[in-house]
């Protein structure tokens, strides 16, 4: 298998980033509460965060794939393994963001608030547990793991397959403790609700008598706590609304569109490479050799698969 990946879909590596600025806040809390709301409020107190739909809108797939790569360094190692994550990897992804949410900070967040002391963390969490949950296997199960077209997809756009792989064959298969591997509806529909509790816990074990780290913040509270934390002025403007299911939808088909139309291209490319395949293999029987002509026909068809979802 990871033959297939490094032939099909791997990317060369890409150029680390620079980071120009610290990292000054780690928002540790899930996917689906609110984060989509705090990302805006902290553009708009001039943080530049590194959210969610950042990873899923990289011009370069060869961050995703980094990113894939240390999901499944985290939760697919080695079982004597000890996994270290550094600050030098994380800035070579993250680059100049000076704040970063939703689903690297959660798969991720031990890893981040070790590596940063120095950067403050927000635990946001939403009250109902129950809406979460029916929110999240709505979004990531239902409209996008459970999808035969995302699968589908994915096997001919190499960014859609990095993408399968950091959030469902490791990241949240793994985090949510998924008996079914490279699955996370197993996991979210099982374990969701203690995984969240047992996450939220986690996080503020971590920051226990470090004074003025932490914040606990739900989207109601809106300005008040979260510019006293930060010492920020709050702004004259209404708090950020966040984005319901149906426009979270729309969100993922108006990124994905490109990279749909051309995995659609890549498997029109397939089909008629396979189909010269046929033909060169057919006209080799029946000349009872293999002529160059055909030996060129399936190399250049094994060129064009070479080429499959890039």
């Amino acid at each position: 298998m990871n033959i297939i990946k490094s032939t099909l879909y791997s990317y060369p590596q890409p150029p680390p980033r620079t980071r120009t600025r610290p990292l000054h806040l780690i928002c540790a809390g899930l996917p689906r509460s609110a984060t989509e709301s705090l990302s805006h409020a902290l553009q708009e107190l001039n943080y530049k965060p590194y959210h969610g739909w950042t990873l899923v809108s990289e011009s370069n797939g060869g961050y995703i794939q980094e990113w894939a790569n240390l999901a499944r360094r985290k939760y697919a190692g080695a079982a004597d393994v000890d996994v270290q994550i550094t600050q030098a990897e994380v800035d070579a992804l993250l680059g100049d963001h000076d704040a970063v949410l939703d689903s690297v900070p959660a798969m991720f967040a031990a890893e981040l608030i070790e590596a940063y002391p120095e950067a403050k963390v927000i635990l946001y969490t939403r009250s109902d547990l129950d809406a979460w949950h029916r929110s999240i296997m709505k979004t990531v199960v239902s409209d996008i793991e459970d999808s035969w077209m995302a699968w589908f997809v994915k096997l001919f756009n190499a960014e859609r397959f990095w993408l399968w792989e950091f959030y469902f064959t490791y990241g949240y298969s793994g985090f949510f403790r998924s008996l079914r591997v490279g699955s996370a509806k197993e996991g979210i529909m099982r374990n969701g609700k203690w995984v969240y509790r047992d996450h939220c816990n986690m996080v503020r074990g971590m920051i226990v008598g470090d004074k003025g780290r932490l914040l606990e913040w739900e989207v109601e509270d809106g300005w008040g706590s979260l510019c006293e934390f930060l010492g920020e002025k709050v702004p004259d403007t209404p708090f950020p609304k966040g984005i319901d299911p149906v426009a979270f939808r729309e969100q993922v088909a108006r990124i994905t569109a490109p990279r749909m139309r051309r995995a659609m291209r890549n498997l029109t490319l397939t089909v008629v490479s396979l189909s010269v395949v046929a033909v060169v293999t057919g006209l080799s029987f029946k000349e009872r050799g293999v002529p160059w002509k055909a030996i060129k026909g399936v190399s250049a068809s094994w060129a064009t698969l070479v080429s499959l979802g890039k």
